[in-house]
């Protein structure tokens, strides 16, 4: 008891034990919060978002949607987007647009995740639209059924990307795109925004479970093997068909001219 009560008396003592107790505290809300916290979010936390996001724009994207995202003769206006939108065609790399065409092509992104979220974090204060969908809402495909998915999808996306997620031609030279180098997160924001010439999913027309079970058919399309050999693009029967009229039926006409040939 004497040496604890001579700890107490040691002069800097408390000092100590309540740098301690702050490290502590320090720590377990730092872990904590990270586990909690979006990435998004996290993100933010050094830099407003909104600042960043207000000087990229100004930088990048003003010359064709103005610099309050009003619309120009090069862009659309950006009053009501949201920021989910600005998220899929950013990191897609759709944005900002190669060259004007009927249809804006997929490339390398121009700017990294988090440039990214800025962005779309500043375009939200134009006006409401969908917000970025949650990383719970996200990974919610990994425990969704593949085979309610492949309903889903075959009767509500087949039509344009094809019944195994290969794209499709479309009119005016439009095109629905490839779905294998989609995110989930890139899937789940299409189906909030519909970009182009898709149309919206809202949580009414499609639940946040179906557009989890879709993306989790989608995920597994991607992975699938073909244990029949080449795929020749898996845009069904027309391929084949012509694979086997022009190379199979080519080859014997001209193996039968070289037979006649030898004959003569």
């Amino acid at each position: 008891m004497s040496a604890l009560y001579k700890f107490r008396r040691r002069r800097g003592a408390s000092v100590l034990v309540l740098f301690f107790a702050l490290a502590v505290v320090s720590l377990g809300y730092s872990g904590v919060n990270n586990l909690i916290t979006p990435a998004s979010a996290r993100i933010g936390s050094e830099e407003t978002l909104v600042t960043k996001g207000s000087a990229l724009f100004a930088e990048g994207c003003s010359s064709c949607h103005g610099l309050n995202g009003q619309g120009t003769s090069d862009g659309p206006n950006l009053s009501a987007v949201g920021a989910a939108a600005v998220h899929f065609q950013v990191s897609s790399g759709r944005m900002p647009m190669a060259a004007p065409g009927a249809q804006v092509m997929r490339k390398k992104p121009s700017y990294n995740e988090e440039e990214t979220i800025a962005l779309a974090a500043y375009v939200a204060t134009f006006g409401p639209g969908p917000a970025i969908p949650s990383e719970e809402q996200i990974n919610e495909w990994q425990n969704a059924s593949v085979s309610e998915g492949g309903e889903l999808f075959r009767t509500n996306c087949a039509q344009c990307h094809n019944f195994a997620g290969s794209g499709g031609a479309l009119t005016n030279g439009k095109y629905a795109p490839s779905l294998n180098l989609a995110t989930p997160q890139q899937i789940y924001e299409a189906m909030l925004t519909g970009p182009q010439s898709m149309p919206i999913f809202s949580d009414k027309t499609l639940t946040p479970e179906s557009k989890a079970a879709i993306i989790r058919y989608i995920q597994e399309l991607n992975k699938s093997e073909n244990p029949g050999g080449m795929d020749l693009g898996r845009v069904g029967p027309v391929t084949e068909g012509l694979f086997l009229w022009v190379i199979g039926i080519g080859v014997l006409i001209i193996f039968s001219i070289w037979i006649g040939a030898r004959v003569r």
